[in-house]
This record gives structure tokens, C-alpha cells and sequence, in this order.
């Protein structure tokens, strides 16, 4: 194996690594697991290894003429792992911007290891195909979540399906509270095209549990670590934040609008105008008014409210509660393209 640093250990001895440009999780204890990897993916029992690998573009250039299946097992041998009893999971992420989480409850822990890159591929589950795949042969982008869940306790297949199910329902809040925005519509994103989840229990542990839903305190467990964990890695890799998603042209971003159309005709001075915009758009209340404007947008689209109704009274909402003339000349842009 190559040289390696640790970055997490758990209660049952798993061990994770970062090796070069993969993160290597050496379990402690015999795990069975659900994997959407090609490589053994599905339910199987008996895992040793899951890892998680960044993908440069020189490897996205080898996969021109291979298999991903072909290319996990080039990166087994690579990292001296055996490829019979391992997953892996590619994304365009770093590994030093993965993050690890760990919740207890009681005898429970869970621990999510996740990388997150959503800058280029994030999208709505409903948007537009990227390709359309035939034979096997298709090709796609690389943005990605990759999230590997390890749980100490005893899971059957169905349970850990369920637990599966949870943690992507988790992924999709993660993204939401962020506002971050599809890329291929004007929607919120509920995930990348490419995302992928290994989710492992332990098959020696004589706790064994039925339910990993949202009722369940598996459950939960599960989902706050991969709400935090997401939040975390995104902001590491790609700087997203609260902070930075509080702002009136972050939340337009989402929208697929021509910005140039709307700075060639604004009839002032185009740098200062710029300058006064970025200033005010900054402002908490002019991000509540776009949010609220945007809202009716998105009712509209979602055929849940008239346009004309929802033009009346996104037209009061800015008339009454902006004060800022860049941030009502933006979002009177928004509502003529959008409502009117």
C-alpha cells in the first residue's frame, strides 16, 4: 500500500487513511454492506476495505477506453488492497477536503466520511438527462458526494437499504440548507449526477436493529452525520457557506437568465452600479425580499400559484420593502422575465 496518514479511528478499529489521492477505510471487524459502487456493488457480506478516490483528468482520460469497473480495480491493486472484498466510490474532490463525523447515542455510533464537490454537477432529481446510456457506453462529468456511513451494530440487507434510503433523504437536506442550486435547472439541487454511498454495519456486534428510517434513533443518527458531514466537506472544497449563500445574487445564481442582458441595458454607469450592487446585495433585508420574490417564482414554475397573482405581489413586496436601486432594478429584471 502506499505511504499512508491516519485521519479517523472508531470504536470497532476502523482505521481511515489518506493515501495519495484515496481515502482507505481498513475495518476492524467483519461488515457486510450495500454499495453503489461498480465495483461490488449491491448488497455483499464480508467487506475488509471501502475506499473513495479523486479522479484527475488524466484518469478521466483513461476511462475513455475502460470500464469504471476496470479502473476501481487498477486503484485496488494500486493501494494493495484485495478488490474481492473492497467498494470503491470516484469523485473530482479532494481528499484533504473530506470530512468525518461521529454521533453516539447509547451503545449506537455511526460516522459518515464524506468529499463533496457541487460547483459543476449539482442537479434535481427530474432535470434533463446529461446522456442516455446504451450497451454501456456512455460518458459524464465529475462533481460528486461520496459518503461512506459505519455503523457498530448488526444490519440485515433490508435494514441496511433502509439506512441507504435515509442518508440520501440526508444528502438532499444537507444541499437545501445551503440553497444550493441545480446547474441544470432553475431548482434546488438534490444531489450530483455522480454521487455514490457505501453504507456498512457490523456483523459481529450481537445488537442487531431492523430500522434505519427517520422514526428510528439509527436513523438519525445517520442523517446528522451525513447532514454535517456534507455541510462541512462542501464548505472545504468548494467555500460554500451559510454566510456566502446570504446574499441576494447567490440566491439569483439558480435562475438561467442572460446577466449580461440585464447589465447592458441597467442605463448607468456599469462599474459603479456593479460596485453598489455587490454592496447591497449583502444585506439581510434585501436577501429576505429576493427570497420571497424567488419563492413566488418558484410557485409559479411549480404551477402551485397563478403568475398573475404571484406578479401582484412580488410587485408589492419590492415596491414596500426595498430601499436599495441596485437590488430593485435586479429583481425587477427577475420578475418581468419571470412573471410578467
Amino acid at each position: 500500500m502506499q505511504a499512508k496518514r491516519l485521519i479517523f479511528k472508531n470504536s470497532t478499529g476502523d482505521r481511515a487513511y489518506i493515501c495519495e489521492n484515496s481515502i482507505v477505510v481498513e475495518f476492524g471487524v467483519c461488515r457486510n454492506g450495500i454499495s453503489t459502487s461498480d465495483l461490488n456493488g449491491g448488497y455483499k457480506k464480508d467487506f475488509k476495505t471501502a475506499f473513495n478516490h479523486y479522479l484527475s483528468q488524466k484518469n478521466i482520460d483513461f476511462l475513455e477506453n475502460h470500464s469504471i469497473n476496470d479502473y476501481l480495480l487498477r486503484q485496488s491493486e494500486i493501494l494493495g488492497i484485495d478488490s474481492d472484498f473492497t467498494t470503491g466510490l470516484l469523485t473530482s474532490a479532494q481528499m484533504e477536503n473530506a470530512c468525518v463525523v461521529t454521533k453516539h447515542y447509547k451503545n449506537l455510533e455511526v460516522s459518515a466520511i464524506t468529499t463533496a464537490g457541487v460547483r459543476v454537477n449539482a442537479s434535481r432529481a427530474g432535470d434533463s438527462a446529461s446522456y442516455y446510456e446504451e450497451n454501456g457506453d456512455f460518458c459524464f462529468d465529475v462533481g460528486t458526494i461520496n459518503i461512506i456511513v459505519l455503523t457498530n451494530v448488526s444490519l440485515e440487507p433490508g435494514t441496511l437499504a433502509n439506512g441507504l434510503v435515509t442518508a440520501t433523504e440526508a444528502k438532499t437536506v444537507a444541499l437545501n440548507n445551503l440553497r444550493i442550486p441545480s446547474q441544470f435547472s432553475n431548482g434546488f439541487a438534490t444531489g450530483t449526477g455522480t454521487d455514490g454511498i457505501a453504507i456498512f454495519s457490523n456483523m459481529e456486534s450481537k445488537n442487531r436493529l431492523s430500522n434505519a428510517g427517520k422514526h428510528s434513533k439509527l436513523g438519525e443518527l445517520i442523517a446528522k452525520c451525513v447532514i454535517e458531514s456534507i455541510s462541512e466537506a462542501i464548505k472545504r472544497q468548494v467555500w460554500i457557506t451559510k454566510e456566502s449563500q446570504c446574499s441576494v445574487l447567490a440566491r439569483l445564481r439558480r435562475y438561467d437568465l442572460d446577466i449580461n442582458e440585464f447589465y447592458s441595458n441597467i442605463g448607468d454607469d456599469k462599474e459603479e452600479f456593479i460596485k453598489s450592487l455587490q454592496a447591497a446585495a449583502r444585506k439581510q433585508e434585501n436577501v429576505a425580499v429576493a427570497t420571497s420574490i424567488l419563492h413566488l417564482i418558484d410557485e409559479v414554475e411549480n404551477e402551485l400559484l397563478d403568475k398573475k397573482v404571484a406578479y401582484g405581489l412580488a410587485d408589492s413586496i419590492l415596491e414596500n420593502n426595498c430601499r436599495d436601486y441596485p437590488i430593485q432594478k435586479i429583481l425587477r429584471f427577475w420578475i418581468n422575465k419571470f412573471l410578467s
